[in-house]
């Protein structure tokens, strides 16, 4: 195959040159199937759920359990004490196992979903005509359309090329461009032929041509896909924060555990009871609910920032993106709607206005005739199709945008843009080079061969040594130069996008882009109206707001860069600091460090991907969090750099969304802001419900120590008790902690540090002050009920119905004062009535789940038989609701008090203690 001449690999597989027909494509697709790779093979249902006891955490309790077990089997079978407890522990190693289990597949399933909502598609020739299909739609021996940014989707022969060039780093490991070529191959491996193309690879430049010869599991890339595919992944850095965190805290567990067990025997409590009471004190201190309710708020905030049409690829990206500090934008399409219109023209001197909006081809050209060639000319030399309407959907552009707009202003001239591509049809090409600014076409005409070459205005003037004047072709004088440079000026700084045209003709056909734009005739200037989109004001206001540094780095025109930065609000008041590309060749390490530290705002403009990238590595040495927007292939290599990559999903190529962190479903930059808040707040939630835990853990434990130094010889709070807490009053409370929504204002807050840790000395401090409070309220209602009945501390009994009752009422003191804990770690800074005391419903719903499951404890007789609990009077949980009152009140007071005291940047930057 990679032998085969192009017209002998047209004939091999049957193609004419007009592409596959529909009939044609559906048989083969049939008989090949679809163009997809087989699913790697996932474990079993329960294989899965097996795995979730392989858990540290999952294990330790098991062992635990089965400790208690034997215990039991040690003592009098009569006493089933211990026999409860083993089972409470299995039920929290259950319920465990069942969250995770749940979640994992609910994450899984969430990914597919959201990875279908991404564009694949390729372009095709069918019928004649350039169409748009699903990836999975190609068939062996279809036409494929390839051009810079594509991703290869199925294994192809070459049979035309451009200055085309791939990446075949996901084959061969190499990442450097490799030329393509449509000549036949002598080479013994199709990997090894430049004539071929494969699956999985991207196209860096050029263009080119294609037969599809591979589909699906028969690719290159199909061979390898399930090693890749089922290669495990690598825990984030919070996730391994969270478990590093989490074996600390089980570590002083275990060393609680062991010192309650001393203090225990030394008050002469038989071994075997001692031990399993140290047990259960030291299970139920344990966080063994942490990575599950983790792995539930991280989710929760990927499917949110999904709806706000922000697709995170990984959960790393909502991680950094609650500390990012700079945005670098790109403009057309971010900030822009990405519906270019050509507004005006500018051509020997003379202006000439275009009215009509959009894609639809109704308008018209003022005086058309002298810019006819004009627009002639910057229509052939465009790779776009426009599409009619269909019922769902109006006119709309098949490629770039760009060219979209220059081939409905020359519908608008009155060119029919099918018969003069027929009448001079393309025989070369030299594509758009991000370095030179410039594309060229070859044609052929009736009078010769044509050049046409369209670009950036200056770089296209500095290659031209005439000017088309009223009908007939001047010397360029720097008179005539400066008029262009003038009216290109004008143009850009009312905000449009302006692109050259010029021509050469030609007596053979070019060998390279220096023998095709050299001696090139100016015809003029086309200016391109693209307007911001409606919602980018108020989201850049916000991320000012927010302390994010914003950043414009465009390819365009600085006058143009300025005036749509003035229209988003990124520059305002006084003249912002503008560099071009050029000035930063010009400059050093030193100098550019300098430039970025400056204050105030920055355009960077005409600049190369290398610009972009070298820009991005600057501001990350300098510590700040970078998101970077991209869209086109030269962007991919600043996409991978950043910090966060974000990818357009709808105008973006297949290599910036493969190497991006995030896509833009919609292209906005406002989706941007949004997904930086829910980043913020997925952080922020996870602290609250640490809060939320381990304050709950201090009021178990602080009560059992207090009741050992004051010498009373039973607990306040058996092991069982503790275990019920952690099940009815800490699970359900945390993970609606997980779904809190943002506090109204997380962007009004400075970026997160990233020396900043999860475990700050900040939520120390927060669950040591709610711990205590907590704690007082416990040991309070405890002591009071104990002190109540009258009976000396050494007559007391397990049976005795005054301890039944003082440790019921320990156990209701800490799940009613875990409902207002709840409410109250739910904001920072502002107060919960601020925010909504019932805004959160989920919350409220499990709290009232875990006192509900509390009075079941307590009135319930099979339930009082299993705790040793008593009835408790209304009296009493009017006592109780009091407690968590003034819990509230406490927390309230707090948080007044941040307010009013000026947050410094230091305090907001604390590391962990």
């Amino acid at each position: 195959m990679q032998g085969l001449r192009p017209d002998e690999v047209f004939e091999a597989y049957g193609v004419p040159p007009r592409g596959l027909s529909a009939e044609e494509a559906e048989s083969r697709r049939t008989a090949y199937g679809p163009n997809q790779l087989p699913r790697a093979r996932r474990k079993g249902l329960w294989r899965r759920f097996a795995a979730q006891f392989t858990d540290l955490f999952a294990v330790v309790l098991l062992a635990a359990s089965a400790l208690t077990f034997l215990a039991y089997a040690l003592q009098d079978p009569r006493d089933a004490g211990n026999l409860q407890l083993a089972f409470a522990i299995l039920g929290v190693v259950v319920l465990n196992a069942v969250i995770g289990f749940v979640q994992e597949y609910s994450a899984e399933r969430t990914a597919q979903t959201l990875q279908a909502m991404v564009p694949h598609t390729c372009r095709v020739l069918r019928d004649g005509e350039r169409r748009e299909l699903p990836s999975s739609a190609l068939v062996p021996g279809d036409l494929v359309l390839l051009e810079a940014g594509d991703a290869v989707s199925a294994d192809a022969r070459v049979v035309e090329a451009h200055g085309l060039s791939v990446n075949n780093a996901p084959l061969t490991g190499e990442s450097s461009a490799v030329g393509r070529s449509a000549e036949p191959s002598s080479a013994g491996s199709a990997l090894d032929a430049r004539n071929c193309v494969f699956m999985g690879t991207t196209v860096v430049s050029g263009s080119g041509k294609a037969i599809v010869h591979a589909t699906g599991p028969a690719t290159e890339f199909g061979r390898i896909f399930r090693l890749t595919d089922t290669a495990p992944r690598q825990k984030t850095p919070l996730q391994r924060e969270v478990a590093v965190m989490a074996r600390r805290v089980a570590a002083l567990a275990i060393a609680i555990g062991a010192g309650m067990l001393a203090l225990r025997l030394q008050t002469g409590q038989p071994v075997v009871s001692a031990f399993v009471f140290a047990l259960g004190v030291m299970v139920a201190l344990v966080p063994e609910g942490l990575p599950a309710t983790l792995s539930v708020s991280l989710a929760i905030g990927v499917r949110r920032m999904a709806r706000r049409q922000a697709l995170v690829k990984r959960l790393l990206a909502v991680e950094a993106l609650g500390s990012t500090t700079v945005i670098c934008t790109d403009k057309t399409g971010t900030l822009t709607q990405a519906e270019m219109t050509v507004t005006r023209i500018w051509s020997a001197g003379t202006w000439h206005a275009v009215s009509g909006v959009g894609y639809a081809p109704v308008g018209a050209v003022a005086h058309p005739g002298p810019v006819r060639e004009l627009l002639r000319s910057a229509a052939l030399c465009t790779d776009a199709r426009l599409v009619p309407p269909t019922a769902r959907e109006g006119w709309r552009v098949l490629g770039d945008t760009t060219e979209g707009a220059i081939l409905v202003a020359a519908a608008k001239g009155g060119l029919d843009i099918a018969a003069e591509k027929d009448a001079a049809p393309r025989i070369g090409e030299f594509p758009f080079d991000p370095v030179r600014k410039l594309m060229s076409t070859v044609h052929r005409g009736p009078d010769g061969d044509v050049v046409c070459v369209k670009g950036a205005p200056q770089e296209l003037l500095a290659r031209c040594t005439r000017i088309r004047h009223q009908g007939t072709a001047r010397a360029l004088t720097e008179d005539l130069r400066a008029q262009v440079t003038t009216a290109n000026d004008t143009m850009a700084g009312a905000g449009l996008r302006v692109l050259g045209v010029a021509v050469r003709r030609m007596e053979e056909l070019p060998g390279s882009t220096e023998q095709a734009e050299t001696g090139l005739t100016f015809l003029g200037l086309i200016g391109m109206l693209d307007p911001p989109r409606a919602e980018v004001s108020e989201a850049v206001r916000a991320c000012h707001k927010a302390g994010i540094r914003i950043v414009m780095v465009t390819g365009d025109h600085p006058l143009t860069a300025e005036a749509i930065a003035r229209r988003v609000g990124i520059v305002t008041g006084a003249s912002p600091t503008v560099v071009t590309g050029a000035r930063l060749d010009s400059m050093d390490a030193a100098a550019l460090d300098a430039l970025l530290a400056a204050p105030g705002q920055l355009l960077l403009c005409r600049v190369s991907p290398e610009h972009k990238m070298r820009v991005v590595a600057a501001f990350q040495s300098r510590g700040e969090v970078v998101a970077v927007t991209g869209d086109g292939a030269n962007d991919a290599p600043a996409l991978k750099h950043a910090d966060i990559g974000v990818a357009m999903g709808a105008g973006g190529t297949d290599v910036a969304r493969e190497a991006s962190e995030m896509v833009l479903l919609d292209d906005s930059f406002a989706s941007i802001t949004a997904a930086v808040e829910l980043g913020r707040s997925v952080y922020g939630n996870i602290r609250k419900f640490l809060a939320y835990l381990f304050s709950h853990n201090i009021a178990e434990l602080v009560p059992i120590l207090a009741a050992a130094f004051a010498g009373f010889p039973l607990v306040p709070l058996t092991a069982v008790q503790i275990l019920a807490i952690d099940l009815g009053s800490d699970v359900l409370p945390a993970l609606a902690l997980g779904a809190e929504p943002p506090e109204r204002d997380t962007m009004e807050r400075p970026p997160r540090s990233r020396r900043e840790r999860l475990f700050s000395a900040a939520l120390v401090r927060r669950f040591l002050f709610l711990g205590t409070v907590m704690s007082l309220g416990v040991c309070a209602v405890f002591f009071w009920q104990v002190n109540a009945s009258g009976i000396p501390f050494d007559e007391f009994t397990a049976d005795d119905p005054a301890y039944r009752k003082a440790i019921t009422l320990t156990q209701a003191a800490i799940v009613v004062g875990q409902f207002f804990n709840a409410l109250a770690v739910r904001t920072d800074r502002l107060s919960v009535f601020t925010a909504g005391l019932f805004s959160n419903p989920r919350l409220i719903a499990a709290g009232c789940f875990g006192v509900g499951l509390m009075a079941a404890i307590s009135y319930a007789p099979p339930l009082q038989t299993v705790f040793n609990t008593a009835p408790l009077a209304l009296t009493d949980w009017a006592v109780l609701a009091g407690f968590g009152v003034l819990l509230l009140g406490a927390e309230e007071a707090r948080k007044w008090w941040v307010r009013r005291t000026p947050v410094t940047i230091e305090k907001e930057k604390e590391a962990a203690p």
